[in-house]
Order: C-alpha cells, then structure tokens, then sequence
C-alpha cells in the first residue's frame, strides 16, 4: 500500500541516538511543508550529507536544508542561544537561507553558562558507576530549572520580562553559592556574562520567536502537512529508557503533544529509524557490545564518532530485544535500517534475540540499570556478504545474505523495513512501496 501523503508524520531513533534520523528527515522533507524539533537540545548531532557537503546540526531540525519547508524549534526543545546562533551563521554563510524559514517557540527555555558549568562539575564529581556520560552540553540542568520554574529563563522571557537582568544576577548568585558548597568550585560565575548572552540572544532570536503551537494548529488547519523530528533515541528516553543513564525528554511520538503542543492522535505514521548493528556513546549498560576486534572493526568502517562531541561510539551487534521494545513504545509503522554498508566484509554478522540474567531468558529489557548490566546477549549468527552495496539502488540488487539479515529482523521485531541506507549520500537510500511516493532521494533543495 502507497503512503498517504497527507498524513503527518514522526521520525525516531529506536536506539541510543546516532541512527541516521537527520539524514532520513531530510529525504522526507521535501513531502512535508513544516519540520518540527521537539525535544532534546544540542546535545543532538544529525548529519546529512548531500553531494560534497556535509551538515551537522544540532539545534536546526533538518527540514531547513529543503527549499520551500518551514523548520520549528517547539516548546520542548531547550536552546543554547549560542549554539543556535552559531548553526544559523554557519548555514547562512553556507548558501543556506534562514529567515522566514524558521520559527522558535517564545514557551522554550534556554540553556546557559550556568548550566554547562554545572553539567561538567556534576560529571567530574560523580563516580564511574553513577556518572551518566553527559554531553556536557547543560541539557539536564537547563530541564531541572525548567522544573524548579523559578530558576528558568524562557524565549519569551527575552522580550517581556522588564527585570530580567535583577532575577539573571540573583540565579547566578544562588547557583556559584551552591557550586561552592557542593563541588568545591573556587572558580568564577560571571552573571555579567549570562546576561551579554541573553541580550545577544535577545537581538538575533527576535525575528524567528512567535507561539509556534498556533502556528502549528494553523498550517495543519488549511491543509499542511507536519513531519516532527525526534532527538536522541527511544533508549535515552527519560521515563523508557535505560534510567538513569538516559537524557532528560521524551524522545518517542509521546513527547510530540507537549514538546510541539499538538494532540498525541496528530500523528498517524512513526518511522523508526535503527542501525543494521548497535550504538551508544557515554556510559549505560549494553548487551550486545563487542569490545574485541568485530567491535573495533565496526566502528572503524562506519565511522563511529559522536557528531556533537566526537567520542567513540561503543558498537554492537543488532539488538532486537531492544528494538522491539522501542517499536512498541513508538508505535512505529516503519523502519529504516542505515549503515547496512558497514557490515560489508564480515564472514558472519549477529544479532541479539534473547538476554540471558539471573539464570532466566529475557524477550524485554529489564526495568533496573543493575540487572540490565548483568544480562548476557544470546547472538544468533547469519552468513555475511562481501558484495560493496554503497551503489544499490533497488533491494531486490542486494547480495542475497544482506537481505536474508533484513527479513530476519523484520521478523524479530515485528516491523517492515521500507527504507535501508547504503551510504551516507541522499541518493544512496532505498525505498520500499510503502513509502515510494514519500520520498525522493533527488528531490533539489536548498544546497
């Protein structure tokens, strides 16, 4: 069955992040007319890769590389205002236009000196087993305020808000004052130049802030159709994942009603995007990793260093226990394998089907990181393929033993593929009947 068009539409990663969703928000955005972000902030890296040039963003949904879409940063998302100013310069400066292209919702909350400098000191503090990995980008922090409410600073708060600067010098006080007792920290917190960071963000930011919710309802109202963007992966998800070493939203279709403030029911197709292998980066337990050789050789012919900090990922085989899970919490419709080319040369290629802890067979993940760490994967091996795919362009052209993999994980997590990805290019994607007539790899856009 062709795909409705009309429908909207949510990409999530079915992992720890790092699947490949820039590049697959990116092939169906030219479908779409807005692109939505509604959760995380920059500590998300989604790369795409179209011709020559690479993209790595981390603020901007992908949507603002298609000519003609419309990208949103929805109430969900927290924003460095430098971070998100330096993207937008980048890209300008690239040939890319942004202007009346993007719109940030005036309800997201900001991340700022005080957040990052609270996410490294956390990290430096806390011991190998409780310490979680962080970006050190402040996300959690800046989430944590947004729940004290009274140590937030909003979008909205730039423009309307006469004694900014007072309540700015009274957050920075209380929090050096707490940095001191707790950490240790002898350093400076300069409120002086929290605030320069505010009013930087306060010139730049003006033009793109507007109720991103009304606009949403509006588009969607004369007919628009909505692709939302999710960051990080259903196993980072925090109420989902593996707690406590997870991020600090929700990453699935869940998180679309509040991070974009549309119903949940907006929603009526969920394309999981997951690896061919397993990836995470920091810490957190992982039953399918391979800290030998296979593992070293998977990271080294997919390239497996974080967008955003440049860490090596740690790799594994497929774990469809995991990714079973994460479907049927996403609800996803569709899945899209990516790197199916990494696995090229390898004489076998595993996947997990079953954790062995405590002398019991699992089929779902445990709840508690302690008996997650403890479980064992049982690997089922199939044959592999030497065949190079990156120049594929129809399934049917794919070594035989490449497709025996796919179908043998399409049956073990109870979903159809209808999208693999042979290479990082656009053009190297191909798409089953299912969502033909969404996506074209060559559509022109704005590069």
């Amino acid at each position: 069955m062709n795909a409705d068009r009309t429908q909207h539409t949510c990409v999530v990663g079915l992992g720890w992040g790092d699947e490949g969703k820039g590049k697959i928000v990116d092939l169906l955005g030219h479908a779409f007319d807005v692109v939505v972000r509604y959760n995380g902030g920059a500590n998300a890296g989604h790369t795409v890769c179209v011709g020559d040039e690479r993209f790595a963003l981390h603020l901007l949904p992908a949507g603002i590389l298609r000519t003609g879409v419309t990208a949103v940063i929805g109430p969900g998302v927290v924003i460095d205002p430098e971070a998100l100013i330096n993207e937008v310069d980048d890209l300008t400066a690239r040939g890319i236009a942004v202007d009346t292209n993007l719109k940030i919702s005036d309800r997201a909350h900001l991340v700022l000196p005080h957040h990052k400098l609270e996410d490294r000191l956390s990290e430096q503090r806390a011991d190998k087993k409780t310490r979680i990995g962080t970006t050190a980008r402040g996300i959690g922090p800046c989430y944590a305020d947004k729940m004290k409410r009274t140590t937030a600073v909003r979008v909205a708060d730039l423009f309307h808000e006469d004694d900014l600067h007072e309540r700015v010098r009274r957050i920075v006080a209380d929090r050096l004052a707490t940095f001191r007792c707790v950490y240790g920290y002898d350093g400076d917190l300069s409120a002086d130049e929290v605030i320069d960071n505010l009013e930087a963000a306060r010139r730049r930011l003006q033009p793109f802030a507007c109720q991103t919710t009304q606009y949403l309802h509006r588009r969607m109202a004369s007919g628009g159709r909505v692709l939302f963007e999710g960051a990080n992966g259903m196993l980072l998800d925090i109420d989902h994942g593996t707690y406590p070493f997870v991020t600090s939203s929700s990453c699935g279709p869940h998180g679309v009603a509040g991070g974009a403030g549309v119903p949940a029911s907006t929603v009526t197709r969920v394309i999981g995007v997951i690896k061919a292998y397993a990836t995470r980066v920091g810490s957190g337990p992982f039953v399918s990793e391979l800290s030998d050789a296979t593992g070293e050789k998977i990271r080294t012919q997919g390239n497996e260093f974080g967008t955003t900090t440049g860490r090596p990922r740690r790799c594994g085989w497929f774990d469809a226990v995991a990714c079973r899970y994460s479907i049927q919490l996403a609800g996803a419709t569709d899945l899209a394998l990516m790197h199916i080319d990494t696995l090229t040369g390898f004489d076998e290629v595993g996947i997990c089907v079953a954790y062995r802890c405590d002398g019991e067979t699992l089929d779902v993940p445990p709840s508690h990181v302690d008996q997650l760490g403890r479980a064992r994967p049982v690997v089922e091996f199939l044959p592999g393929w030497t065949q190079d795919v990156r120049s594929i362009r129809r399934f049917d052209a794919l070594p035989q033993n490449a497709r025996s993999y796919i179908q043998r994980i399409e049956t073990l997590v109870g979903a159809p593929v209808s999208i693999v990805s042979v290479g990082p290019e656009r053009t190297q994607t191909l798409v089953g009947d299912r969502l033909g007539d969404l996506i074209t790899v060559d559509e022109p856009s704005a590069v």
